[in-house]
């Protein structure tokens, strides 16, 4: 099974802008498939004790309007004595740092869900656009390097266009 972006869509915050409004667009996608499969407990496990210890996941987000969103989200296994161990068996943990903010997950579907699970806000000017109907769309990349665990892959998928409509 190969890695793939899927259920992506572009929703924006109301139906209607004046042309002073900012447009806020929130894209949505997951990352599913051989890689979301393949980062599980065992295998995080086996790489921190091969001393690959971080994984990076790399993704754009470019809207047809011909704003781009450059972001990355980063993994690093900590073995932080001071988190609360409800498993005592489990001794490697994942920080998942998005946009330099970190987050531990206590599971293994949690590590999955912040990792490969997006919903992106893009801001814009109503003025950028102009006056009138404009339809906007939006293409995702995405990719990572090889690990034991998984090659090196890209993924890019287009959105269906929304219309926007500005006064």
């Amino acid at each position: 099974m190969a890695s793939e972006i899927s259920n992506l869509i572009l929703v924006k915050d109301k139906d209607a802008y004046t042309i002073d409004d900012s447009i806020t667009l929130n894209v949505k996608f997951s990352l599913n498939g051989e890689l979301r499969n393949a980062f599980n407990e065992k295998n995080w496990t086996d790489a921190y004790e091969k001393n690959d210890n971080q994984f990076k996941l790399k993704y754009e987000i470019k809207l047809t309007s011909g704003k781009k969103k450059k972001k990355k989200k980063k993994i690093f296994w900590t073995r932080n004595p001071k988190l609360v161990n409800p498993m005592k068996e489990r001794r490697i943990w994942v920080q998942v740092a998005k946009n330099f903010e970190p987050y531990i997950k206590l599971t293994e579907e949690g590590v999955q869900k912040e990792l490969f699970d997006f919903d992106e806000p893009i801001v814009l000017s109503a003025s950028e656009l102009g006056k009138g109907k404009h339809k906007v769309g939006a293409e995702v990349f995405v990719s990572w390097n090889k690990h034991p665990y998984i090659e090196k892959n890209e993924e890019r998928m287009h959105s269906k266009e929304i219309e926007i409509d500005i006064n």
